[in-house]
């Protein structure tokens, strides 16, 4: 007998079926392997998410009170047209002016100057219902004022009364306006500063309350210049029996349609 000492062959018979004999060998490819989600990792997700909304809500908001605002009438000078606290969306860029030498002005070979404006979605236009700031002596002048157009650059106006000093009716040019949205059964007299005959110059306009025997206009305060003018009332929401888009008016007699 040898007395070399004799190597020890481990028998394949001692391994598992199935699994590698070496340990540093990867696992088979179909052993299932679990993962875990940490809760800080779910709590940054979430406040992530809830940081994407609040944003996003911020620029929904911003994006759209750049576009409208919303008015309440305060009163009842509009009568019966618009009723008082009745809610209104007004859109406030139906006027915008760009001043055409400040923005465009530095582009090589323009000929723009100071006062060259441009109005890309048009001018107040006789019929329009308007939100205006009304000049600062008034009392009531920390809130707007909600008024119709009635005379527009270039208009020769007249407000005409009758021998008992009640107001006839207005003209344009010598035209009496047809205002349908006028109570006819109320009479009034034209008292203010401004009821003598008059034209109205480039950039101002002329504005009067439907419920001509109650409200502070322009027959008081005068023209009103277009940069006073905040908006242009669109939506009524409220209430919602009136829902609804405001009508614009049409004057056919001044061949305005």
């Amino acid at each position: 007998m040898s007395d070399r000492p004799t190597e020890a062959v481990p028998s394949l018979r001692s391994q598992p079926a199935g699994l590698p004999t070496d340990n540093n060998s990867p696992e088979p490819s179909g052993a299932p392997t679990i993962t875990t989600t940490s809760a800080d990792g779910k709590q940054r997700s979430m406040v992530r998410e809830i940081i994407e909304t609040l944003l996003l809500a911020l620029l929904i908001f911003v994006a759209v009170r750049a576009v409208v605002l919303n008015f309440r009438v305060d009163g009842h000078s509009m009568d019966h047209s618009l009723q008082d606290n009745e809610m209104l969306l007004v859109n406030r860029n139906s006027y915008l002016t760009f001043d055409q030498n400040k923005w465009l002005g530095w582009i090589p070979g323009s000929d723009f100057e100071d006062g060259d404006t441009w109005q890309p979605f048009g001018t107040p236009e006789r019929g329009d219902i308007v939100v205006l700031t009304p000049p600062q002596e008034f009392a009531s002048a920390n809130k707007p004022y909600i008024k119709r157009v009635i005379g527009v650059p270039g208009d020769r106006l007249e407000i005409r009364s009758n021998a008992e000093g009640q107001v006839e009716g207005i003209y344009i040019d010598g035209v009496r306006l047809d205002e349908p949205y006028l109570d006819e059964g109320i009479q009034y007299r034209c008292n203010g500063r401004f009821c003598d005959p008059l034209d109205v110059p480039e950039g101002y306009v002329f504005v009067m309350g439907d419920n001509r025997g109650n409200s502070e206009d322009s027959r008081y305060f005068g023209l009103v210049p277009v940069e006073s003018i905040i908006g242009k009332a669109w939506v009524t929401y409220w209430p919602i029996d009136v829902i609804g888009v405001i009508p614009h008016e049409d004057y056919p007699e001044l061949g305005e349609s």
